[in-house]
Parts: structure tokens; sequence; C-alpha cells
């Protein structure tokens, strides 16, 4: 995911110090290639080996130190970074940053740096809301420097509140959605559904499907990672949802018809990758639910159609894609989906087929539109998800 970019830890000296030995790990996982700079005060929380055995690149702290791989170090290095993580972030070096205080290798690599910029404060809680350390990270928003919110939660002394670092893989979710895709969706408004709908029928028991919000989840999950504004509807997933989008949390397909039809009007683009209940128990208002000695008789009716109600009342421009999972004459039921629910393309797929069912985390995905028939090879749903968005951008 992260193969040919370059990604620079600036460590500085906080306790939480430690965690970022496990970034560096996740980020070459990842395939990046990682470098680390730290502040002499950072060497005393944990020593530069750890992060030169993980990143197999010697570890920066000292601007004299003649032993460089290039002729200037800091200079070279800002070059070939894609971003810059500063974490955890002293109160001493946001000050420096802020003020222009080049005075060892991180200051003064980050200041050579054109990329973008990430800083994490890390620090005690009423340290952290100083006034003149609020103002320095305010000065670094200003400067187009990226703030990640530290956690709540007890701290190194202690004491209850705000200052700690964030946990290692939110960090990298921050770095994966700066530099793991080319923003081709920036500007624009993506609306995703997810999940299994369900339909009460009492206060205990529900309908519902098989569906784990997967695919849908991984589908918002690529198109924020390439600029979109997304906001994902979902019912009950088995996932979380991925951060730096809104996510509107539904229960019924009811809820979630009023939910996606209230967005609907200023989306760019909306797909529907929920597996909504194609029926629900009619209301006890209605007096419709009958029980007996010997058994319960419910009487159902219809859910709203989402897909076909976004195909009605789409505006000029809009795409609409749905998903159509079958189990008979995939190609042809999922063709007449298309045009009676007036979509740009349907996704189909079939449970007769290994690997595309509910519940796993790969898919066997066709994509139909008015123009053609594309059959995708088995594959992982986030693979999948960016093979969708890219036949999207086509239409």
């Amino acid at each position: 995911m992260l193969n040919g970019k370059t990604v620079v830890l600036a460590v500085t000296g906080s306790i939480a110090a430690y965690k970022m030995a496990n970034v560096a790990n996740m980020l070459k996982k990842l395939g990046a290639d990682v470098h680390v700079l730290m502040t002499q005060n950072a060497t005393k929380f944990i020593n530069p080996i750890t992060f030169e055995t993980l990143t197999q690149h010697r570890c920066l702290i000292d601007t004299f130190d003649r032993n460089f791989q290039y002729s200037v170090e800091h200079v070279a290095l800002a070059k070939a970074a894609d971003i810059v993580l500063i974490a955890p972030a002293s109160a001493n070096v946001i000050g420096k940053i802020a003020n222009g205080i080049a005075d060892d290798m991180l200051t003064t690599t980050v200041m050579a740096c054109p990329c973008k910029k990430l800083v994490a404060p890390a620090m005690n809680h009423n340290m952290l809301h100083n006034p003149i350390v609020e103002d320095n990270i305010k000065k670094l928003a200003s400067y187009g420097y990226g703030i990640i919110s530290a956690d709540t939660g007890m701290l190194a002394n202690g004491d209850i509140g705000d200052g700690r670092l964030p946990e290692e893989g939110v960090l990298v979710e921050h770095i994966l959605k700066e530099i793991a895709y080319e923003k081709d969706l920036k500007g624009k408004k993506v609306l995703v559904t997810a999940g299994a709908t369900r339909e009460s029928i009492d206060p205990v028991r529900f309908i519902t499907n098989h569906s784990s919000g997967k695919m849908g989840i991984s589908i918002a999950r690529a198109a924020m990672q390439r600029g979109a504004d997304v906001t994902l509807v979902c019912a009950h997933c088995e996932v979380k949802p991925p951060m730096f989008v809104e996510v509107v949390k539904v229960h019924s397909a009811q809820q979630m018809y009023e939910a996606v039809m209230q967005k609907a009007p200023q989306q760019d683009i909306i797909i529907k990758a929920a597996a909504v209940a194609d029926y629900t128990p009619a209301s006890t208002a209605d007096k419709k639910l009958k029980k007996s000695d010997d058994d319960m008789k419910i009487d159902l009716v219809r859910t709203k159609d989402i897909l076909k109600a976004l195909g009605q009342s789409r505006r000029e421009g809009q795409i609409i894609c749905g998903f159509s999972m079958e189990t008979d004459d995939m190609l042809e039921n999922s063709r007449k989906k298309l045009d009676s629910k007036n979509c740009d393309m349907i996704c189909a797929n079939s449970l007769r087929t290994q690997g595309a069912g509910f519940g796993v985390d790969t898919n066997v995905i066709t994509m139909i539109t008015r123009t053609d028939t594309q059959e995708l090879p088995m594959m992982t749903k986030d693979e999948a998800a960016h093979r969708i968005l890219d036949k999207l951008i086509t239409l």
C-alpha cells in the first residue's frame, strides 16, 4: 500500500516515544521506506538501535555527525520525504518549529521538508493546555501542519486527562489518509451504505441477513483515502467504520431510507452496498402481529426500495451504483436491476461463487454498466473497492 513512499518519523522527548517503534514496524510492513529522526532527549526514552533495526536506516540525531549517507543529510532526506510525522511531539519541539527555530537535526530537517507534516502532541494535561502551547499548535495549523488530537486517559504521572499519544494504528491511519493513494476524488461527495438492517419483531427478536458490512466499509475507506468527503450510512456491521468519514448509524430499513434520502441530494456518487431486508413485520399498532398457543404468525410488509428511490430522484450528473447478490441468473437479474432502478452501475456477485459470500474478506464482482460488463477475479474487498471506484470515475 505504501510501496515507493518515504515516511519520516520525528521522535521527541516523551514517555510515549516507545509507541513509535511499533509505528515504524507497521509502516515497514505496508511497504514504506521509513527514516527516523530523534532529539537527544528522545534517546533517553528509547534507544536509536531499536529504530535502526526496524527500518534498516541510520537513526539521525546529531546535526554535526559526519557519518552521513548523503553529503547534506537533512536536505536529502527532506527532498525524499512524502510525509513527516512528528510524534510524540513535545511542547519544546512544537514551540521551536512554530517559531522558526532549527537547532538540531530533527527541527532542521522538518523545516526543510516541503511535504505534508503531521504533529501529534503528547505531554502532561496542564502543559498541553498552557495558552502558549495552544497558541503554538494553532500557529502550526495555520502553516498547514496537520494536528492529530491527543487522546484522553491516564497520563504518565497518574493523572487523568488529555495529552496521551494516540494508539499506533491511529497514527498509521493518518499517514495512509495523506499518502496511500492519489486524491482523484478530491472535492467529491460520496455516500456509501453498509451493513445489514434489522427489522424488529418485538423487543427481543428481529429479521436480518448475513451481511457483515465489510464491502461497504471497504468502499467508504477507499473513497476517503482518495480524497472524497465520505458519508457512511451503516446498519449492523461486524467491522468498525473507517476514520475520517461521517458515520450515520441506523437500525431498520426505514431508518436507512430516511438517512439516505436526506443526504442524497448533496452527493456526487452514491454506492448502495448495504443488505437491506426486503420485508419488515407489520406494525403491532395495526394489530397484524398475531400469536396463538401453538405458533406465532407474523404479517410482513415490504420495505421501501432505497436504490429505486435514488434512481427516481437523482439529480443531473449524479452517479449511482448498486449491488446485486444472486443465487441464480446473476447477470440477467443484475442487468434488469440496472434498468429498473435507473443506476449507472451494478456490482453483481453470486452466493454460489467461492470467495464471494457473506462474512469473508474477499469478493468476486462483475461490474455491469449500460455499455459493458467487466468480470473481476477474486480479490480482497479493499482491492475490489478501489476497482469499483476506478470504474465509477470513468462514468
